[in-house]
């Protein structure tokens, strides 16, 4: 199999065929940065492509594997695999952007972000740096700085956000991996309407040093991929406790590592899942309730179909949407004083309302944000798992400014995240995993993707990669690369 041919295949694939020698990393890498060359001035999903600086790298891992190390150099689990990140992640060499013009006249990082650092370790391989909503705040990734991305599977419409460049560069066939940000639901929005599998680890699991902040107390950092296994050997490869002699992230819980990759043969033997009505079921449409619905007839006779509430989840989300703008607002208020002109327009207006937040309601979100992180831990008594629909719907045109979900009319922008944003205020451990219009029975809608939410209690990634391997060994989930045709291209 030619590296091109490789590309189509998952992470895990790629490094064994560096490892038996079937391909070498530099030709996977020159592959990848062809099929980026080719592709991406229809999806624009990098706003940096970093070829010399991956080239050598390559070129390293191929001379170790040849040298006395080889046989240790073979051990490594994403041996000669290429990979790209969300360009918030600090890129030595490079100014880190956070998806804005501002950012442009920083001085460039001198130093890789942790887990950058960690994947490079691991054998990896980085070959660029993706677009994103403007500090990491919207859910469309239309861009005004770098222009939107665009979905793989459908050119006029979104990739969703904030971490819309990393879904779309794994859909398209780019890189395998790619590593995002989500703070209210951006890891998992993208991957949904991209149709790729992604995973928000627990609060506070994977360290953020070297990354770009937009609400400390809320933002989490995880991996995208084309299977669950390859976000299983991701995942193991970035966790562990911090570097000594680099700066720590204080919000960073420095546990030791806790492998997965071992255990994803269990499947969901065992495990009680619950599916989430109410809020979820009101809040999203025919696509999305199909989709959840496949999933749990997949998982047979452990789920229970009696509809599970979320405790306080609409207090909840109100008091994730209070910290997010007032500590949003708080991180740029000097540019918003100096520069408010070179903002987005709905980035600004938000973080200038975030402003004038009374610091009395921030404190009494937070205190709802505990209460209600309480009232969930008390359904991982009855339940291990939990299911809910990622999106809404699936991605809408590009340039939309409000769709329609079950009759109500709402913006795009804020609310394609709403069922995500209450897992990530307290912080749980989710994967999206992507089913498709057409094995959820849907004929009349176009065959677009769209993920479901697979929910444990903290420090339980186990168990939700674990449902994921299971239903993608059933067929339920998976991760095609878009075919990328041509007359989707818009004029």
């Amino acid at each position: 199999m030619s590296a091109a041919d490789l590309l189509g295949r998952d992470a895990t694939a790629m490094a064994e065929a560096v490892r038996s020698g079937a391909a070498s990393a530099t030709a996977l890498v020159q592959a990848s940065l062809e099929r980026v060359d080719a592709t991406d001035g229809r999806v624009n999903a990098f706003t940096a492509v970093l070829a010399e600086r991956a080239l050598r790298r390559a070129a390293q891992v191929d001379a170790s594997l040849a040298s006395s190390n080889g046989a240790r150099t073979r051990e490594l689990p994403l041996l000669g695999v290429p990979f790209a990140v969300k360009n918030l992640f600090d890129i030595a060499g490079l100014p880190t952007l956070a998806g804005s013009k501002i950012e442009h006249q920083t001085a460039p990082a001198r130093a890789d972000a942790a887990l950058v650092r960690r994947l490079e370790r691991a054998g990896a391989v980085l070959v660029g740096a993706l677009n994103m909503d403007e500090y990491a705040y919207g859910f469309t990734t239309e861009n005004s700085h770098e222009g939107p991305t665009r979905n793989p599977h459908d050119l006029t419409r979104i990739a969703g956000g904030s971490s819309g460049g990393s879904g779309a560069a794994v859909a398209a066939g780019q890189v395998p991996l790619t590593l995002g940000s989500d703070t209210n639901g951006s890891i998992r929005v993208p991957a949904s309407l991209c149709g790729v599998f992604g995973l928000k680890p627990t609060f506070g699991r994977l360290p953020r040093t070297g990354s770009f902040p937009f609400v400390s107390s809320l933002d989490h950092l995880g991996p995208f991929a084309r299977s669950a296994r390859d976000l299983a050997l991701v995942y193991d490869a970035l966790q562990g406790p911090e570097d000594a002699g680099h700066p720590h992230d204080p919000g960073c819980a420095q546990r030791a590592v806790e492998p997965v990759s071992g255990v994803l043969a269990q499947g969901a033997r065992g495990l009680r899942i619950g599916v989430l009505g109410g809020y979820f079921h009101q809040r999203a449409g025919a696509q999305a309730l199909a989709a959840v619905d496949l999933v749990a007839d997949a998982l047979g006779s452990g789920v229970s179909r009696a509809s599970v509430e979320l405790p306080l989840v609409e207090a909840g989300r109100a008091a994730a949407f209070l910290i997010t703008n007032a500590e949003g607002a708080a991180l740029h208020l000097d540019d918003l004083r100096r520069r408010a002109h070179d903002f987005e327009p709905l980035s600004r207006d938000r973080f200038l309302a975030g402003a004038l937040l009374p610091a009395a309601w921030v404190a009494r979100a937070q205190r709802v944000r505990r209460v209600y992180a309480e009232a969930v831990a008390r359904l991982f008594a009855r339940y291990d798992i939990l299911l809910a629909p990622a999106t809404p719907s699936a991605a809408t045109p590009i340039g939309a400014e409000t769709f329609e979900v079950n009759g109500q009319v709402l913006p795009v922008r804020p609310n394609m995240g709403l069922l995500t944003q209450p897992f990530s205020c307290i912080g749980l451990p989710v994967c999206a995993v992507p089913v498709w219009s057409a094995h959820a029975n849907l004929p009349d809608l176009p065959d677009l993707p769209i993920g479901v939410q697979v929910i444990a209690a903290p420090w339980r990634e186990d168990l939700v990669l674990r449902v994921a391997a299971e239903l993608e060994a059933a067929g339920v989930a998976h991760a095609p690369v878009a075919a990328l045709n041509v007359e989707k291209t818009p004029a």
